[in-house]
């Protein structure tokens, strides 16, 4: 591979849709009452794993270029499948699912890729155990997964590490729990499953690191607007930072504030980042982040071997307006469109190596 330097980047560009929320809308899409309209669906591998896999379970889900509509069945209207559900190379659908399958009356088998194989299970076992899960994994730390009928309680859970993926299958297992059931993290991890829970009408609440779901008696369908991925827009981000002279933006981006990282740190380089037109759905804006009129500038200076070199940027934060919602069940995250900018020939990342 060769690359060349080239000119400004300038113009207008969407990226594919959040993954993390591809699944879960596809998960909850399934187990609620009433059909689910996804707009925005991440098209890949994994999240069509998922879709595989409830289908197996007497789901109907329609694809489209336009939408996946979920038909939901229920709680508990989760039918077993006829053979092995098979997760392909999804780790999210692997450990999320297992949450799901440790509440229901039948008996599944679940398996992935041979990566899936090597990935180690024992952490999501050990809490569903806890909470009175019957598992079976090979070497008891490995796919596949064999989860037979049982009787979930309720738990009071501390995570050993911050993971969304463990949080959310104990989260997911509380839904057919006796009980209140709480997980206890060592720090803040992506919260797209306690949001969307909230769409579709569950109790959680969420006070500091601490986490406390209501088993349900129900969950309600909404129409959810899955925003595009801040992963993928990192890219262009950095890039519109680094060209000299560019000017990108990117649209619908999702900037759920456990996931904005990025942005800080291109922020505190000196780059020119702009949020505009501000979608309250279910991810509200940050409230750390209040709207500012006027735009900061920064300057950095910093030496570089034999010559002093200035590196200058500003950082401006454009209004955030709060959009109308023009349906009213509708969930989905915040989305913006980012404007990443690179001034004057300088760097964002000069002075800052």
């Amino acid at each position: 591979m060769q690359i060349q330097p080239c000119g400004p980047l300038r113009g207008e560009i969407t990226v594919p849709g959040d993954k993390s929320i591809s699944h879960r809308a596809v998960m909850l899409g399934a187990l609620a009452n009433g059909t689910t309209h996804i707009t925005g669906f991440l098209m890949g591998e994994d999240c069509l794993s998922t879709i595989d896999c409830f289908r197996k379970m007497g789901v109907s889900i329609d694809v489209s270029d336009k939408e996946v509509v979920v038909e939901g069945v229920g709680l508990h209207g989760l039918t077993a499948p006829k053979s092995e559900l098979y997760t392909g190379n999804s780790g999210t659908t692997t450990r999320l699912l297992s949450g799901i399958l440790a509440g229901q009356s039948f008996t599944s088998t679940m398996n992935g890729d041979a990566s899936i194989q090597k990935r180690p299970m024992g952490r999501v076992m050990k809490p569903l155990r806890e909470m009175g899960a019957s598992i079976e994994g090979r070497d008891d730390n490995f796919c596949p997964l064999t989860m037979h009928p049982s009787e979930l309680h309720g738990i009071e859970y501390r995570l050993p590490v911050a993971s969304a993926q463990l949080k959310s299958a104990i989260l997911l297992a509380g839904l057919y729990a006796e009980g209140q059931t709480t997980v206890i993290e060592p720090a803040p991890s992506r919260d797209h499953t306690e949001r969307m829970f909230r769409a579709l009408g569950v109790e959680i609440e969420t006070n500091g690191n601490v986490i406390t779901l209501e088993p349900p008696e129900d969950l309600h369908a909404v129409d959810i607007a899955v925003p595009a991925d801040i992963s993928s827009a990192a890219f262009f981000l950095v890039a519109g930072a680094i060209v000299p002279g560019s000017e990108l933006t990117i649209r619908n981006v999702g900037i759920n504030p456990t996931r904005t990282g990025i942005l800080d740190v291109l922020r505190s380089m000196g780059a020119d980042i702009t949020e505009s037109n501000f979608r309250d759905d279910a991810e509200p804006v940050r409230p750390d982040r209040p709207a500012q009129p006027s735009a900061r500038h920064r300057d950095r200076r910093r030496d570089h071997s034999a010559s002093d070199r200035r590196a200058a940027g500003h950082c401006s934060r454009g209004g955030l307006r709060r959009g109308r919602d023009r349906h009213p069940r509708r969930a989905g995250a915040q989305g913006q469109g980012i404007q990443s900018h690179c001034r004057d020939g300088r760097r964002a990342d000069q002075g800052r190596r």
